[in-house]
């Protein structure tokens, strides 16, 4: 953990302004390093209800992830992975209630479709619930194809695109 904090501080010391964790990442220890942005939706063991998009989850999850990023709010709170078994409505509802509470400032995804992306908006739309602000795909010279199907959704709808592994 010490060679951890000392990378922390040295990236910053560079101008580093952004960190990327999870809760999975680690189980959670990616979240006592730095105090960023971070996501939910995988599966945190090997219980049923503790993964996921639904409400009761989100509670649950934003909790944990505050308890071990040690701090009030989340900068960025992102769904991980889009969730077939949770009405998104439902998820955007406790965002939005996150949101309120102060306990979240953003919300965005990780990994959606395209499709995925716009129904979430729609709903944030149409519901006057919050918005996603960003979407974090893979990105790289050996996976081109963010270009194609998601960068034009996100621009559409005013997002910023975060990648993941732009070393492949």
């Amino acid at each position: 953990m010490d060679d951890c904090h000392r990378i922390i501080h040295r990236a910053l010391d560079a101008g580093i302004n952004f960190v990327d964790t999870a809760d999975v990442y680690g189980g959670g220890v990616t979240e006592e390093i730095v105090v960023l942005a971070t996501k939910f939706s995988g599966p945190m063991g090997r219980n049923p209800n503790r993964h996921g998009a639904s409400g009761r989850w989100i509670a649950t999850a934003v909790e944990d992830s505050l308890r071990r990023l040690g701090t009030d709010y989340i900068d960025l709170y992102q769904i991980h992975h889009f969730d077939p078994a949770t009405d998104i409505e439902e998820t955007l509802s406790a965002l939005t209630d996150l949101v309120t509470s102060g306990k979240v400032r953003a919300v965005g995804s990780s990994n959606f479709l395209p499709s995925d992306i716009t129904e979430a908006q729609w709903v944030s739309e149409r519901r006057g619930l919050i918005r996603l602000r960003t979407e974090q795909p893979s990105y790289s010279i050996l996976a081109r194809g963010t270009e194609r199907e998601i960068l034009p959704v996100a621009e559409k709808y005013g997002m910023r695109v975060l990648t993941w592994s732009p070393l492949s």
